[in-house]
C-alpha cells in the first residue's frame, strides 16, 4: 500500500465494481494470494483481507498472481503517467514503450537525466518496485497476450516479450499467472476466445480497452481530415497506418467497438509488440479517464454544452514524437489539406516501403521519413517555401543528432522551450507539437485560428493574450478544451 492511495475509498471502488478505475490500482487479496482489477466480477473479499497496489508490478513484488478472471494487466493504464511530467511519471510511460529491454536501465536513467540508482530510489519510493520489476510486468502482459491470441511456439513468445531464457520465461509465467504457458493457451482455447493470427506470420489480433465515454467518431474524424497519403488512411470504420518501431516497421488497422478498440497489427519483429501496442493506445488516448474530464469541463458555463455534445473526446497523440513535428512544420500557414498533401508528397519520395514478410503493405503503403533522412536534404529539394524548408531541416538535424527528443519520457514544457530555440518555430508550432507528440494534456494553443474563431463564436476573448487569461479556469484540461473548440468549429460548418 502506498501513501497515493486511499484505501478506503479504493475498497469502496471494488465493493461498487467501478470500471471507470481499472488500471488506476489493483486489488490484492491476501487470503487467495490473487490480484484483481477493482470491476472483477468475483466476490468482494472482506476488507481484513485487501491491500491495494498502485500498479501490477507493484502487487508481483508484494507476492501476488494475476486473476485470470478479470485479467487486470489487460486494463487500460492508469491516466496518472499521462499527467505526471516528473521523474516517476516519464519513467512510466517509457517503461511502457519498451525502452528496458532495449537500452536497459541504465539507458532509461540516462534517457531521463537521473542516475540510475536515483531512479530506483524513486520508484521504490512512489510504487514500491524498481525498473526491473516494472519491465517484468510488462513481459508477463506481452507473453500472456501471444500466448492466448496466437499459435507461436513458446520459445517465439519469450524471445518476442523480450525474456532472455526459456526458462526466465517459464519461471515468470508460473509466478505471475500461477499456470504453466501451455495451460494459459489451453485455457484460453478452451474458452473459445483465441484469435487466429491474422493473414501470417506477425500478425496479431488484440483488443486494446478504454475508459466510456469515448468519442471515436469525432477522433477518427480528426484522424482522417489529416491522413497522409502512402502513411495512413480512414475507410469506414477503421483507420490505418504504417509504423515505424525500434526493431522494423509494422502496420496498423483500429477498429472502435463497444468497450474496446480491435488492433490488427501486423510486425516485422514481434519484439516490438508490447511497443506498438502503447503507441497505438497514446494516439488514440486511450488511458485517459474522460468521467473527470468532462466533469470538470463540463460545469463550465461556456465548453458546458459542447462536452454535452461530445463526451468522451480525446486529445489525439502520436506513434512518433518525431513524426508529428515535421508535419507541425509542414503545417505552417497552410490549410490542413495542403499540409496533408505536402506531407503526402515526401512520404512517396523519401518514406521506405512497408515491406513486411517480402511483401508490400496495404496500397503500397510507406513508413513515414525519417528525420535522418530529411536532415540531409536541402530546402531546394523541399516543395515549400525555403524559409519553412530552412526550419523543417533545422528540426530534423535537431531530431536526428539528439539534440531535441520527442518521446514519451519528454516534459512537455522542456520540449517547447527547446522548440522555440529553432529557427522559425514559434509557440504555435511548439505547442501543437508539444500536445500530441508528447500526449501533454494541458497545453492551451491560444494562437491558434481554429481555436480563436471558435472562442469568439462563443463570446469569449479572441485575442490570444485574453483567451490565455480566460482558459487558465480549464486547468488542467486546456488540451481537451482546445480538441472541444475545434470540434465546436467543425460542427458548425457541417450543419
Amino acid at each position: 500500500m502506498t501513501a497515493l492511495l486511499d484505501p478506503d475509498f479504493c475498497y469502496r471502488v471494488a465493493r461498487s465494481r467501478d470500471a471507470r478505475f481499472d488500471g488506476q490500482f489493483v486489488l490484492a487479496v491476501t487470503s487467495t494470494g490473487i490480484y484483481c482489477r477493482p470491476s472483477c466480477p468475483a466476490m468482494t473479499p472482506k476488507r481484513a483481507n485487501v491491500r491495494f497496489y498502485p500498479t501490477p508490478a507493484t502487487a508481483q513484488g508484494a507476492g501476488f498472481r494475476a486473476c485470470l478472471r478479470c485479467l487486470p494487466d489487460a486494463a487500460p493504464g492508469s491516466p496518472d503517467w499521462n499527467l505526471r511530467a516528473d521523474l516517476v511519471g516519464r519513467a512510466m510511460r517509457l517503461v511502457g514503450d519498451g525502452v528496458i529491454e532495449r537500452d536497459g536501465v541504465t539507458g532509461l536513467a540516462e534517457r531521463l537525466g537521473y542516475s540510475a540508482r536515483h531512479l530506483h530510489r524513486q520508484l521504490i519510493a512512489e510504487l514500491g518496485v524498481g525498473p526491473l520489476a516494472l519491465a517484468r510486468a510488462r513481459r508477463a502482459q506481452i507473453a500472456r497476450t501471444l500466448i492466448e491470441t496466437t499459435t507461436l511456439p513458446f520459445a517465439e513468445v519469450a524471445f518476442a516479450a523480450g525474456f532472455n531464457s526459456i526458462r526466465q520465461f517459464n519461471d515468470t509465467i508460473r509466478e505471475v499467472f500461477a499456470a504453466t504457458p501451455s495451460a494459459l493457451r489451453a485455457k484460453r482455447r478452451s474458452t473459445g476466445s483465441q484469435v487466429a493470427s491474422g493473414g501470417g506470420p506477425g500478425t496479431i489480433t488484440l483488443r486494446l480497452a478504454y475508459r466510456e465515454p469515448f468519442d471515436a467518431a469525432a477522433l477518427w474524424a480528426f484522424l482522417g481530415a489529416r491522413a497522409v497519403p502512402h502513411v495512413e488512411e480512414v475507410e469506414g470504420d477503421t483507420y490505418r497506418r504504417t509504423l515505424r518501431l525500434p526493431h522494423g516497421v509494422g502496420t496498423v488497422a483500429l477498429t472502435p467497438a463497444a468497450g474496446h478498440v480491435r488492433a490488427d497489427l501486423t510486425l516485422a519483429d514481434l519484439r516490438d509488440l508490447g511497443t506498438a501496442v502503447q503507441r497505438c493506445r497514446r494516439l488514440l488516448d486511450l488511458d485517459a479517464d474522460p468521467m473527470a474530464v468532462d466533469a470538470a469541463l463540463g460545469a463550465d458555463p461556456v465548453l458546458g454544452p459542447l462536452v454535452a455534445d461530445h463526451p468522451g473526446l480525446r486529445v489525439p497523440g502520436a506513434v512518433d514524437g518525431a513524426e508529428i513535428a515535421v508535419r507541425a512544420v509542414l503545417g505552417q500557414q497552410v490549410s490542413v489539406a495542403a499540409a496533408r498533401t505536402i506531407a503526402g508528397r515526401l512520404a512517396e519520395a523519401y518514406g521506405e516501403p512497408a515491406l513486411l514478410d517480402g511483401h508490400d503493405g496495404p496500397a503500397g503503403a510507406r513508413v513515414f521519413p525519417s528525420v535522418d533522412a530529411l536532415a540531409e536534404l536541402t530546402p531546394a529539394a523541399l516543395p515549400m517555401p525555403t524559409s519553412r524548408a530552412t526550419t523543417l531541416i533545422a528540426l530534423c538535424t535537431a531530431l536526428a543528432d539528439g539534440d531535441l527528443v520527442l518521446d514519451a519520457g519528454t516534459d512537455p514544457e522542456d520540449a517547447m522551450a527547446a522548440l522555440q530555440e529553432l529557427p522559425g518555430i514559434g509557440p504555435w508550432t511548439a505547442g501543437y507539437i508539444a500536445l500530441r507528440a508528447t500526449g501533454a494534456p494541458d497545453v492551451f494553443l491560444s494562437g491558434d485560428l481554429g481555436v480563436r474563431r471558435a472562442a469568439a463564436h462563443l463570446g469569449l476573448p479572441d485575442s490570444p493574450r485574453g483567451l490565455d487569461e480566460w482558459a487558465n479556469r480549464w486547468r488542467p484540461w486546456r488540451s481537451y478544451a482546445v480538441l472541444h473548440l475545434w470540434r465546436s468549429e467543425s460542427d458548425a460548418l457541417s450543419s
